[in-house]
């Protein structure tokens, strides 16, 4: 009896070389594994133009492959890129490697430096699963619901207008806490707390944590300071019916939704995670100071290195 296929979705930042080439040698390697690549329309369109030996890789949503069928997504990016991807296959059980061709990277398990090796585990199924929880976004409008969404950093509600705050009352398990005016409030999960909330003045949250977060933006009034809540908590944020001031969401800075006056926003968590691949088992105090360049010289802790 023949093995099953095997499919890996390779995602990549489509117009740049670097992504590119990753992308590229990515497609062969699993190729050359007989696994069977397969591509967005905008990766196969750059990746077949400089490979043309790769116009027989699968394109996802044609000729019956689907995201259910995949077994593994590399991204090649920052974590941009991994966001677009976690919306890809939102709502399948396929975990997401990252290699970060990218600035900081947070979301991503490997650099650019350890492509090669990253994939070969990739192959051998040499990784672990993490889960992420992620967000629902509920919009209300009155008693009609018109807009729904999810996030896996943080659903972001700004002004849309520079001249003026927004004046929003922020609530957390269906009662009020404060009224201010504002810039905007950032609701985060423990991931997100590193991204947009970490910005904005938030605390970083371990992503072991089950938590949410609210982090207002500029805001004027005396107790405005950002709250970590349990992960069963609901949070709302409501326009202000006498603000005049346009207002907008925005889930993980990738999908937006303009709010109408008076509106209602819901956030509470989603029964949909997203699914990291883990090839090291470091804890996330390393990646901290790695990412961030901590400095950490002179620690003299249990294991401190001579």
């Amino acid at each position: 009896m023949d093995a099953p296929r095997r499919y890996f979705l390779v995602v990549s930042h489509t117009g740049r070389g670097d992504s590119i080439t990753a992308g590229i040698k990515v497609c062969r390697k699993l190729l050359e594994a007989g696994v069977i690549p397969v591509l967005g329309e905008d990766e196969r369109a750059d990746i077949v133009a400089a490979a043309p030996d790769l116009a027989t890789a699968a394109v996802l949503g044609e000729g019956g492959v689907t995201s259910q069928m995949l077994e593994l997504v590399i991204v090649l990016g920052g974590d941009g890129t991994i966001l677009r991807a976690a919306e890809t296959v939102r709502g399948c059980d396929v975990p997401l490697l990252g290699v970060n061709l990218g600035h900081v990277g947070f979301l991503a398990e490997s650099e650019r430096d350890d492509l090669e090796l990253a994939v070969s585990r990739a192959l051998d199924r040499d990784y672990t699963v993490e889960q992420r929880m992620t967000l629902a976004v509920q919009v209300t409008s009155g008693s009609e619901v018109v807009y729904e969404s999810w996030a896996l950093n943080e659903a972001s509600i700004e002004k849309a207008s520079r001249e003026r705050m927004i004046e929003v009352v922020v609530e957390v398990d269906g009662r009020p806490l404060s009224s201010f005016g504002c810039d905007g409030v950032v609701m985060s999960t423990p991931t997100g707390s590193t991204a947009y909330s970490f910005s904005a003045g938030g605390p970083v949250v371990w992503p072991t944590l089950d938590a949410l977060l609210m982090v207002p933006l500029s805001a004027h009034a005396l107790f405005a300071r950002p709250l970590v809540v349990a992960a069963d908590s609901v949070l709302a944020v409501e326009l202000l019916r006498r603000s005049e001031t346009p207002a907008v969401i925005w889930s993980d800075g990738r999908r937006s939704f303009d709010l109408p006056p008076g509106a209602r926003v819901t956030v509470r968590r989603s029964g949909t995670p997203v699914r990291l691949a883990r090839l090291h088992s470091a804890p996330f105090t390393d990646r901290l100071v790695r990412k961030f360049d901590l400095p950490v010289t002179g620690w003299r802790g249990p294991n401190a290195r001579d």
